[in-house]
This record gives structure tokens, sequence and C-alpha cells, in this order.
């Protein structure tokens, strides 16, 4: 860049961050408005629950209340309610913190992958400025905290594998995260992948061995919990519950017929202890597939489970006020304006992240290496969970943070200000014809589920 280019360029840069930071604040505005203008919307699903948890820890009950429900949710609401009071709004402040430092996770991970600043700002910015992503700051789901170190762990892993520090607080990071939601619990040995190098030994054992033993020291307690309590090691099971929801969800949208709660109080009565309800749910589990064939089966998933999990109803455009018949909730009672700039802005940004994504992982040409492997495993393991599993529309915001870095790396280069050599996205015939194929499968997926369904318009 020639030294008469720079001042323009440090104009161009502020003016950006500028309006980044006074479209995040206006976001914000429209959110804590829809939420509290007409008085605070009720906690809904599990929100109630882990309220309900936290308040009972405050009160001396059990630090692990739940065989369903990991517990660092309740003890995390706990903590905060033991210093603010039991006030909904502290919780969505601390959250609204983690959510920025989310997005300065996800740029500092994606700086390091992309290698370009621009790159790593625009991912950061599809993903803090999008509303329906900021809204999760205001609910009583686990799902910021989780991501939060769920992107730590990256970052540490990626940033220095061989800081025998970083590896320790990687490892209890992962813990944290698999006590925040299960998701991780299957998934945490792809992490050792990021302990693997070129050259000899190939293997970071004293790394790699720090990181498994905070991990185990962070989810011991849980554990012996578990063993004590129903004579296995466990933290939360709700996979088999989750199976059987997931097997006999029927819309394609989410909060449409949804068999989730409307399934859980019998679940809980199927069996004293975990055991015997994922047995007795298992059992039905076998047979609805005997009844019906593998082949339908998985024929229904397919048609059914990746609308719901990449649908542009997101949580928030599902509690605004709207039909009942698309599955809005209406928790919101929200006038028109924040409704319709809400709704909007939720649609624009999630299909410029799929449409970007698609783009950018189909443009992508530098050859994978540990860190895009990590990446591709940690997708690919949540999209074979969600084939079959129980899906909610909030399941998608753990890969949300990579959706907008691969989009962040597709639209940085559209025009950009290095060489072409200089990043790792090149636009072929071929490539762009794939991007251009897989971008229509997402925002179908987004999109199109409520007409398939025949649902009224939303």
């Amino acid at each position: 860049m020639s030294a008469a280019a720079s001042p323009v360029a440090t104009r161009r840069r502020k003016a950006a961050g500028v309006a980044a930071v006074a479209i995040f604040l206006a976001g914000q505005a429209l959110l804590w408005l829809a939420y509290y203008g007409h008085g605070a919307k009720r906690l809904i699903g599990d929100e109630a629950s882990y309220q309900q948890f936290a308040i009972g820890i405050l009160g001396g009950g059990p630090w692990m209340p739940s065989t369903i429900w990991p517990p660092l949710q309740p003890l995390f609401l706990a903590t905060i309610y033991a210093i603010f009071g039991v006030h909904v709004a502290a919780a969505q402040i601390v959250q609204t913190i983690l959510f920025v430092a989310c997005a300065a996770l996800l740029r500092a991970i994606w700086l390091r992958i992309d290698g370009r600043v621009r790159a790593a700002n625009v991912a950061a910015a599809l993903f803090v400025l999008n509303p329906a992503n900021a809204a999760y700051a205001h609910w009583l789901w686990p799902e910021v905290p989780h991501l939060l170190l769920v992107l730590l762990v990256f970052w540490l892993l990626l940033r220095e594998p061989t800081s025998r520090a970083g590896s320790a607080i990687a490892g209890a990071a992962t813990g944290l995260a698999i006590l925040a939601k299960s998701l991780l619990a299957a998934f945490w040995p792809f992490f050792l992948i990021a302990f693997v190098r070129e050259g000899r030994p190939r293997f970071r054992i004293v790394s790699a061995s720090l990181f498994l033993l905070a991990l185990a020291a962070t989810t011991a307690p849980a554990l012996w919990h578990g063993w004590r309590e129903y004579g296995r090691p466990m933290i939360a099971d709700s996979s088999v519950y989750n199976l059987w929801v997931g097997l006999t969800d029927r819309s394609r949208a989410d909060y449409v017929d949804d068999m989730g709660g409307a399934t859980l109080k019998e679940f809980l009565e199927s069996g004293a202890t975990p055991q015997q309800r994922n047995a007795a749910y298992m059992d039905k589990v076998k047979s609805y597939v005997d009844e019906r064939g593998i082949g339908r089966v998985a024929l229904d998933q397919l048609s059914r489970q990746y609308f719901r999990l990449f649908e542009a109803k997101t949580p928030l455009v599902s509690q605004l006020p709207g039909p009942a018949c698309a599955g809005h909730l209406s928790i919101y009672e929200s006038g028109p304006l924040p409704t319709r700039t809400l709704t909007a802005a939720n649609d624009v940004f999630h299909a410029l992240m799929l449409a970007g994504a698609a783009f950018g992982i189909a443009c992508w040409r530098r050859r994978p290496g540990i860190a895009i492997t990590l990446v591709a495993a940690y997708a690919g393991y949540q999209l074979a969970l969600f084939s079959v599993l129980h899906v909610k529309a909030r399941f998608l915001f753990p890969m949300i943070p990579f959706l907008c870095a691969f989009a962040g790396s597709f639209y940085a280069s559209i025009r950009p200000r290095e060489t072409p050599e200089s990043g790792p996205i090149a636009f072929g015939a071929t490539s762009i014809a794939f991007g251009a194929a897989l971008a229509a499968l997402l925002l179908a997926l987004a999109f199109a589920g409520p007409m398939l369904d025949g649902l009224c318009v939303r």
C-alpha cells in the first residue's frame, strides 16, 4: 500500500469500526426494547428449568439438580445472582460481555487460519452484529458460555499447541464446555489432533497429557456424582430422549408440533434411574425403526432435520410476535417497529452468512492443515449428530462462528486489497459453480421449510 493511500485506508477502517459499534448498539437497543418494552418476556422451555435450578442452588439445593441438563449453567447463573441479586438482567449483561468476547476469539482464530485482517474483521462483524446471535445472551440457555469455552479451546490449541499452560487451560475449558452442554461429550478426543506435528516426535505427549489431566480434573466431580448416585460415571444423559424426539418430530420448522416438551414428562416417568429410562426409550426407538424400516427412517430424517437446523426462523424470530401456525410463540410483546426490524435484520444476516459460507468453503484453495481439519471435524460431527437427534434452531449456534468465518474469507476476497496470491480464496469456474449450488441448498434449507410444510406465511 502506498504512503498516500494509507490515510485513506485508516479513515475507512475507523469509519467501519464506528459503523459496526453503532449497528451493534442499535441492535442491543432493539433487543432490550423487545424484551422489556411491555414487561419482561416470560422464560420458555429449558430457560425456566435453569432459573429454578439456580435459585435452588442459592437456597442450598443440590449443585447437580438434574440428569437431563448439565450443571454448569445453573451454577453460572447462581454465581451471578449471588453477586447481583436474582435479576435476569444481570445474567443478560454478563452474557452479553461473553458474547462480545466470542466475537473477539473468532476474530483471533480466523486471523490465524485465513491470515488476513480484513477477513477476520468481516467474520467477527457477521457474527456479532446479527441481533439473532446477540439475543442468545439475553436468554438463560447455556449457548453463550458454552460457545465462549469452545472458541477458547480452539484459540488456545491453534495458537500455540506447544504451550503447556495453554494446553492445560484448553483441557479445563473443554471440561467446562461439556459441563455446560453435553454436545462435546463424544467430540473432545478430536482436539488431540492439535497436538500432532510434522516433525519428530509426531505427537506432543506432554502438552496432550496436560490437556487430558485438566479435562479429567474439571469433569471428575460431576462424574463421581453420577457414579455415586446412579452407578456409572455420568454428567447428564438425554441422548436417548433426544433420539426418540428426533425420530418422531414431523415439522421442518421449530416450535411447530414440537415433540420435545410433550415427551419429556413421559420420558422422566418411564423409569426411576437414567439407565431405566434410556432402556425403555431405546426399546421404543428399535420398535419404531423395525416397523418403518431403516431406509424410510433415513429418508424422513434427511427431509426434515437440516431444515430445522438451518432455518431462518431463529429462536429470536420464533419468540417475536407472529402467527402460531408458523411456529411463532409471541413471547416478546414488542411493537411492529422492533419486530419487523429485528426480523428483517435476522433474515439478511442469516442469508449473508449461509451464502458467504457456501462460497467460502467452495472457493477455499489452501491445503487443509490441522486447523481446518479440526474445524471440519467439529462441523461434521454436529451435522452427523443432528441427522438423528432432536433439532432446535438454536443448535446451529455452535457452528455459526465458523460459518461466519468462511463467509468472511469470501466477502474479503471479492475486492481484495491484497494480491490474489496472499489469500486462501480462489475464484475458479468450478468452485463458483459448486459454491452457487451449495448456497442455493443452504438458503433453501433456511427459507423453504414452511412452504414445503404448507405453513402460514411468517
